[in-house]
């Protein structure tokens, strides 16, 4: 197993999901239906079937994408990442109580959540880095799950010791990071 992949996506997705829209979402979600594992099992679902779908388009394109242009496009996409991380999510609630129950509630907005968010085309882009939709799969599962579980769990309390601020910078220093990697390799090439 490439550990640098999974330990990777985890740091960038963990980073990167602090203040996202979808940790937001789990912190209504959890305020909600007041039942934390049952939102955490949806959570894991939605994220799982998303990056999974996310991941192997990555690997996908990086077989059929030149070596050097994908380091390029990887390069500008992660230093484009860091500069919409910079800008702070919001959520637009919807008050209406669900009629499916707190799992399926959960599965069905988180995995909608995921659609064109910064978290799933961040995943596409470390499956091309990487070209393991598995491992990539793994660790940015497990970035959300630690990220979203801090909202699930201790959501009031965090909030209240945290700057979002920071966090956003931590995260897009990260995808900046990233990106400067990607284009060594695409000037190296």
């Amino acid at each position: 197993m490439n550990w640098e992949a999974v330990f990777s996506s985890f740091t960038l997705v963990a980073a990167s999901e602090m203040g996202d829209k979808t940790q937001l979402l789990a912190f209504s979600l959890a305020s909600r239906f007041r039942r934390p594992w049952t939102v955490m099992v949806g959570i894991l679902l939605a994220t799982l079937a998303n990056h999974a779908l996310a991941s192997s388009v990555g690997v996908w394109i990086s077989a059929h994408v030149p070596a050097r242009v994908m380091a390029g496009i990887l390069a500008a996409t992660f230093i484009g990442f860091g500069l919409w991380t910079l800008r702070p999510d919001t959520l637009d609630e919807d008050e209406k109580p669900s009629r499916f129950g707190p799992l399926l509630t959960t599965v069905v907005l988180f995995f909608l959540a995921e659609m064109g968010d910064k978290t799933q085309f961040a995943t596409i882009a470390l499956g091309a880095r990487f070209h393991s939709a598995l491992t990539v799969t793994l660790g940015t599962t497990l970035g959300m799950m630690a990220t979203d579980g801090l909202a699930v769990f201790l959501g009031d309390r965090l909030a209240a010791k945290v700057q979002g601020r920071w966090l956003r910078v931590v995260a897009a220093c990260l995808f900046f990071l990233f990106g400067l990697a990607s284009a060594w390799s695409a000037l190296r090439g």
